[in-house]
C-alpha cells in the first residue's frame, strides 16, 4: 500500500442536508460488503433497492439527530467506506453510543480506511459528549483485530447470534470502549 493511496483518504462527517445525497454511493459499498460475505443485516442476494431503502432511513435518522454518519472517500470524491455513531437510546443512556455498520469497499481494503474511520467515529463521539461506546462483529473476522488495536475491550460472544449473507449461523461478539469525559 503505498502512503500516496492513504493519504488522499479524506473521512469527514455528512450534514443533515447532505446524507440523502449519498444515498447510492453508500448502497455500493453496502451491496460490495454483503456481496463478500459481510454479516451486517442483510442477505444474499441483495437488491439496490434494499440497500438505498437502508440508507434513506439512515438518512433521515441522521436529519432527525439520531445518529451520525461517517464516509470516507478518496481522492475522486468516491465513498469507499462508512461508519455510524447511533446517538439515539434510552435517556438513562444520555453518555453512550452505538457503533454501526463499519463498512468499506473490498477493494480499498487493506489502506488503513477502516482504521481511519474508527478514529473519527471515536473523535465524533467525544465532542457528543458520548463516554461508553458499544459494537458488535462477527466473531473470528478481520474487524475484531481492528477494534483490538483501537482499543476495544472484548465483552463476550453470543453463538449463533446472526446470519451471514448466506445463511450459515454465526456468532457475534461484543465490545465496548470508554472515551474521556469532556
Amino acid at each position: 500500500m503505498d502512503q500516496e493511496a492513504v493519504d488522499n483518504i479524506a473521512v469527514r462527517r455528512l450534514a443533515p442536508d447532505e446524507a440523502s445525497r449519498y444515498v447510492e454511493a453508500l448502497a455500493d459499498v453496502l451491496i460490495d460488503c454483503v456481496e463478500g460475505g459481510a454479516s451486517v443485516s442483510f442477505m444474499l442476494p441483495i437488491t439496490r433497492e434494499t440497500a438505498a431503502s437502508f440508507w434513506r432511513g439512515v438518512a433521515q435518522g441522521v436529519a432527525r439527530n439520531e445518529r451520525v454518519l461517517l464516509v470516507a472517500e478518496d481522492a475522486e470524491q468516491r465513498v469507499v467506506g462508512t461508519v455510524q455513531l447511533i446517538t439515539a437510546l434510552p435517556e438513562n443512556q444520555p453518555h453512550r453510543a452505538d457503533v454501526a455498520k463499519m463498512l468499506v469497499l473490498r477493494a480499498a481494503r487493506r489502506r488503513g480506511i477502516a482504521q481511519r474511520l474508527m478514529a473519527a467515529v471515536d473523535e465524533v463521539a467525544y465532542v457528543e459528549g458520548k463516554t461508553v461506546l458499544v459494537l458488535d462483529t462477527v466473531t473470528g473476522g478481520d474487524a475484531e483485530r481492528l477494534y483490538q488495536r483501537a482499543g476495544w475491550q472484548r465483552v463476550g460472544v453470543v453463538p449463533d447470534y446472526a446470519l451471514m449473507p448466506d445463511g450459515a449461523f454465526c456468532a457475534t461478539t461484543f465490545y465496548y470502549k470508554h472515551l474521556p469525559r469532556v
